[in-house]
């Protein structure tokens, strides 16, 4: 198989599931769309040598988590504003039910997100994380620990909407 043709058939076979891993690093269909663009870019630069590995998706994870973590070091502060993804072709969004749940997630600070994501989504280690993000092993628990606090505060807070009672 050609670099060409081995290239294109990864980004048809992965394209999907790395468009919702971006989804949920950066909170917003937009900002995903851009994460897996750029992450694909540099993958293709670098497919010769990638795809003799046995793991090119996690060269592409890693790079997007990356790019996701550089923007939010460029950017110190950011208000986060929550609009809903264009529904059309966009199956993998979260459904009307799940909204609250990422609306919230959206709303934690970007390095607090970004490791609640790769622990829970990409079910990775602390160790793997710090290695992903370029952080400490004690700063990923920490930022777990205040992102799941947040969460918890803000989910037991929000109003009851099915008329069921907590």
């Amino acid at each position: 198989m050609d670099d060409a043709s081995g290239f294109e058939g990864f980004v048809a076979e992965h394209g999907d599931a790395l468009l919702r891993y971006g989804y949920l690093l950066a909170g917003n269909p937009h900002d995903a769309a851009d994460l897996v663009q750029e992450a694909l870019v540099r993958l293709r630069g670098a497919w010769p040598r990638v795809r003799r590995k046995d793991d090119p998706q996690g060269y592409v994870r890693t790079t997007m988590a990356r790019l996701h973590i550089s923007l939010w070091r460029r950017r110190r502060r950011e208000r986060l504003t929550w609009t809903p993804p264009e529904r059309t072709g966009h199956a993998f969004f979260p459904s009307d039910e799940e909204q609250g749940l990422w609306r919230r997630l959206a709303e934690l600070p970007r390095r607090q997100r970004a490791v609640l994501v790769l622990r829970y989504y990409e079910q990775l280690s602390d160790s793997e994380i710090a290695e992903v993000l370029g952080i400490s092993t004690g700063t990923v628990r920490s930022q777990a620990f205040r992102g799941l606090d947040k969460l918890r505060t803000a989910l037991s807070s929000a109003p009851v909407t099915d008329g069921s009672t907590r």
